[in-house]
């Protein structure tokens, strides 16, 4: 009993941790999505990102690379973009480069995992945005993308800006009403993510503690041998996915459990399959089913297991072609990581604490009648396991210390 209630502890600051580590993305993220939604036109954005073509999909990486690398903001700036009038293709790109092209999750891999997943997870993202271009261009209609940005627009409240002549960009910027807009966007967006947010990096630290190392190694067929077979190294790829979906914890939370799989022997295809798997897990879904509707959420889940089992295999083998493939050597625990050290992270979280407190307020203090809808059986399962994930997180925190 003892050593159980041990790991409570354990857990529940691991939680804390990763989100405190990942804090200040969330809310980069969320406050570029928000800026976009007031200060960008309609206009603007179809004649920057409209049509699929090489300068909107190249424009949508680059924005992707210097925007945020939290998956939760990325799709929120991703439905921003789409909405003003962005292709569904730069938008896409947007999204898996904002997740995978980013500069600090790059330096967290060479950390983590070495030269050669930096070079796997930049050239891997490269060619993921392609493939899921590619497979869009092939098998995606018309009508699907029409519908899916009607829903969006309608997920996003109608799309108010739209119904009036809308004011350009530089007049929203200098006045108050429109920071105020921003304030009240960044507010809805935590409002609309924190449940997954909250049950996802609960779950993660429940996972790193109390499931052994030996369970994901079991999962990847063939892991720890000195060499696989094609269709080892394949199940392992496809297995990716489903330990990235029961061990969720963002693009920059899932390097240290990618570490541990790389430590326990799984391969490079399968460790880079995890590590793409940041955008095709249960939370996300949701929440792009909510932005976009549960047609167009399952279409874009299919195409990026499609692209990323197809891309890791092509980064396996081509490493392993010119003799680079890492070797498996120790590994760091993610529950060894110190996370609350004094250091930029903690200036950035501690800044956007107090940027998000402002803005809270701000909101809340010239909040309009409500017009929330009633919430889905699905919204109240939601709140009703983040409350148990509170609960559970208050005794690990601030009980279990003091017995």
């Amino acid at each position: 009993m003892s050593e159980f209630l041990t790991q409570w502890q354990e857990a529940a600051h691991t939680t804390l941790g990763l989100f405190w580590m990942a804090f200040w993305a969330f809310a980069l993220g969320y406050l570029i999505s928000s800026m976009i939604q007031v200060f960008v036109t309609k206009g603007r954005m179809q004649k920057s990102m409209g049509k699929a073509g090489p300068k909107s999909v190249a424009l949508g990486t680059f924005f992707g690379f210097i925007s945020s690398s939290c998956s939760f903001a990325a799709l929120s700036t991703t439905r921003a973009l789409f909405v003003k009038g962005a292709g569904l293709v730069p938008s896409l790109a947007f999204m898996l480069a904002s997740t995978n092209l980013v500069v600090e999750l790059g330096i967290i891999i060479s950390i983590f995992l070495g030269w050669q997943f930096v070079v796997g997870e930049y050239v891997g993202g490269i060619l993921l945005i392609l493939a899921v271009w590619l497979l869009v261009k092939l098998t995606c209609k018309k009508e699907l993308e029409e519908k899916a940005q009607s829903h969006a627009k309608k997920a996003e409240g109608g799309d108010s800006q739209a119904n009036s002549k809308e004011k350009g960009w530089k007049d929203k910027i200098m006045s108050k009403a429109g920071w105020h807009q921003v304030a009240s966007r960044y507010t809805m967006e935590w409002k609309m993510v924190w449940k997954d947010v909250t049950i996802g990096f609960t779950v993660a630290g429940i996972i790193a503690v109390f499931v052994p190392t030996e369970f994901f190694q079991s999962l990847f067929i063939g892991a720890g041998q000195e060499s696989n077979s094609f269709l080892q190294i394949l199940a392992q790829t496809i297995v990716g996915p489903v330990a990235a979906f029961f061990t969720f914890i963002g693009s920059m939370g899932n390097i240290p459990l990618a570490a541990v799989l790389f430590g326990q022997g799984v391969s490079f295809a399968g460790v880079m399959a995890f590590i793409f798997s940041d955008l095709v897990v249960f939370p996300v879904l949701r929440i792009q089913a909510q932005y976009y509707g549960w047609k167009m959420a399952i279409y874009i889940l299919i195409v990026f297991l499609c692209a990323l089992v197809g891309v890791s295999l092509v980064m396996h083998y081509g490493l392993d072609l010119l003799g680079h493939l890492p070797d498996a050597s120790g590994f760091q625990s993610m529950t060894d990581r110190e996370f609350f050290n004094i250091d930029y992270a903690f200036f950035l979280n501690v800044a956007f604490l107090t940027l998000t407190g402002a803005f809270i307020f701000w909101h809340y203090s010239k909040k309009e009648k409500s017009t929330s809808g009633s919430k889905s059986l699905g919204d109240w399962v939601l709140l009703t396991l983040s409350i148990i994930a509170y609960v559970w997180l208050a005794i690990g925190i601030a009980v279990l210390p003091f017995l």
